[in-house]
C-alpha cells in the first residue's frame, strides 16, 4: 500500500526534496511508523500505480567513473587515485518502470547497475567520519549510455545525459533502514539473463569517501542525486559487446532496495 502523506499530513510538502530541506523527514517516518493509527482513505494500493522517480528536480546528478575494480580491469584500466567524476543532466530521470526510449541515430546504448545516493541536508567540506549523516537514503539507478556519443564527444555528458537515461528508484530506502551502505549486492539483468553481479563492498571509494571529495568541490544539496559505480560486466566490453535493442528488458537490482525493470523502445 501507498499512503499519501499530504493528505494524511496537510503540512507536509508534495516534493521529497523539499521535505528533506526543511527537516521534515522525521515526521514522515513517524507517520510511517504509526500507519495503524491513520484513516485508511489516505492509502492506495500500490499495484496499478504509475511510480515516479523518486526525486523529480536534484540540482545535480554526479557519477563515478570506475569505482569497482572489476568494471576498471574490464577495461584494462589501472583504478583511479582518486575518484573520477562526470555529470548526468537531471531531465534524463525516468521512472523505475518507465521505457528507455533510444532515439533515431544513437547507437551502441548499454546499460550500468548502480547503488544510487540521495542527499537529505545540505554540507560542503564534510568530513568522511560525518558524511552518511548528510544522506537521506537510497535507490538503485541504470546509467544509461550511449557509447558511441561519448567516443565521439571525447566526454561523457552527452552519451550520458539523453532523456530516459537515468531510470531511478523504484523509491528511496531511508539512510537508517539500509546501515552499512558496502554490503549491498547489485545486479543487472538483461531479458533475464545476468550481465552484472557485484556487491558495493567492492567499491574503490566507499559512499562516505565521496560524500567527502565531492564536498570538497562543491555544496552538496537536499534530493541531490550520487550514482557510485558500476561493477564489471556491461555490455561494451564483452566479446562480442551487447547492447540494447528494441523490446529488450532491463532489470536493475540493489539488495534491500528493490529492482527497476525497464523495457527498451528505439524510435525510427
Amino acid at each position: 500500500m501507498i499512503l499519501d502523506i499530504t493528505a494524511a499530513q496537510p503540512f507536509i510538502p508534495a516534493a521529497i526534496e523539499e521535505i528533506f530541506r526543511r527537516g521534515l523527514l522525521p515526521e514522515v517516518q513517524n507517520l510511517v511508523d504509526n500507519a495503524s493509527e491513520i484513516d485508511r482513505t489516505h492509502f492506495r494500493p500500490l499495484k496499478g500505480a504509475h511510480l515516479y522517480p523518486p526525486i523529480q528536480n536534484p540540482s545535480k546528478i554526479i557519477c563515478l567513473g570506475l569505482n569497482y575494480r572489476s568494471h576498471a580491469l574490464e577495461q584494462k584500466k589501472a583504478p583511479p587515485e582518486h575518484p573520477i567524476l562526470f555529470a548526468k543532466a537531471p531531465s534524463a530521470l525516468t521512472g523505475p518502470y518507465d521505457e528507455i526510449v533510444i532515439r533515431p541515430g544513437v547507437e551502441q546504448v548499454d546499460a550500468e547497475a548502480e547503488l544510487a545516493v540521495v542527499i537529505g541536508r545540505e554540507g560542503t567540506m564534510i568530513q568522511a567520519h560525518e558524511a552518511l549523516n548528510y544522506v537521506a537514503g537510497y535507490m538503485a539507478f541504470n546509467d544509461v549510455s550511449a557509447r558511441k556519443m561519448q567516443r565521439e564527444d571525447k566526454q561523457w555528458f552527452r552519451g550520458k545525459s539523453l532523456d530516459t537515461f537515468a531510470p531511478c528508484g523504484p523509491w528511496i530506502v531511508t539512510a537508517g533502514e539500509i546501515g552499512d551502505p558496502q554490503s549491498l549486492a547489485v545486479r543487472q539483468r538483461l531479458n533475464d539473463i545476468v550481465m552484472q553481479e557485484g556487491d558495493t563492498s567492492e567499491m574503490i571509494s566507499t559512499v562516505a569517501e565521496i560524500l567527502s571529495f565531492v564536498s570538497a568541490a562543491m555544496t552538496l544539496l537536499p534530493g541531490d542525486i550520487i550514482a557510485t559505480g558500476t561493477p564489471g560486466g556491461v555490455g561494451v566490453y564483452r566479446t562480442p559487446p551487447v547492447f540494447l535493442k528494441d523490446g529488450d528488458v532491463v532489470t536493475i537490482e540493489v539488495e534491500r532496495i528493490g529492482y527497476l525493470k525497464n523495457r527498451v523502445k528505439t524510435l525510427t
